[in-house]
């Protein structure tokens, strides 16, 4: 069991997310009865792909339903900022080229890198998470190694 950490806001999405999802179910079925009154099973392509869309709409549920059954709003009036944190926005200096960056760390559903929503499971947070204004810390990423000072820790 893994546990999936969260805003009430992600959450919200995400059930709505298993919502439609369950609601694809009826329109796969249909889709599957429609292809089976065309005959032949063995080689309608249609009912192939309509038996392969159910698959695949079954794993997305069964995902979704685990996530929404294993998530933990976080409480964001007990967050500090002394040190890094999920849902803590944090303002970085990149000193390998001096960039400065500023991101939220949140789970990893609601990651949105284009957003500025940093996922938790990420080197660069992975790196970031536990220590406070002021340090400088190294992040392993694909293309080497980062270091950033953190510049500020907010909400």
């Amino acid at each position: 069991m893994e546990i999936h950490y969260m805003t009430a806001e992600g959450l919200a999405e995400l059930k709505k997310e298993l919502a439609d999802a369950l609601a694809q179910r009826p329109v796969i079925a249909a889709q599957i009865g429609e292809a089976r009154e065309k005959g032949d099973l063995s080689e309608n392509a249609e009912y192939e792909a309509a038996r392969e869309a159910q698959g695949l709409l079954e794993l997305k549920i069964n995902k979704l339903q685990d996530m929404v059954a294993n998530a933990r709003v976080i409480d964001e009036s007990k967050i500090s900022t002394d040190k890094v944190q999920m849902l803590n926005v944090v303002t970085v200096k990149n000193l390998n080229n001096n960039a400065q960056m500023k991101f939220t760390i949140v789970g990893d559903h609601e990651a949105d890198f284009a957003a500025g929503k940093l996922a938790a499971s990420t080197p660069i947070a992975k790196a970031l998470i536990g220590h406070a204004k002021g340090d400088v810390v190294e992040a392993k990423v694909p293309a080497g190694i980062l270091k950033f000072e953190i510049l500020d820790i907010s909400l």
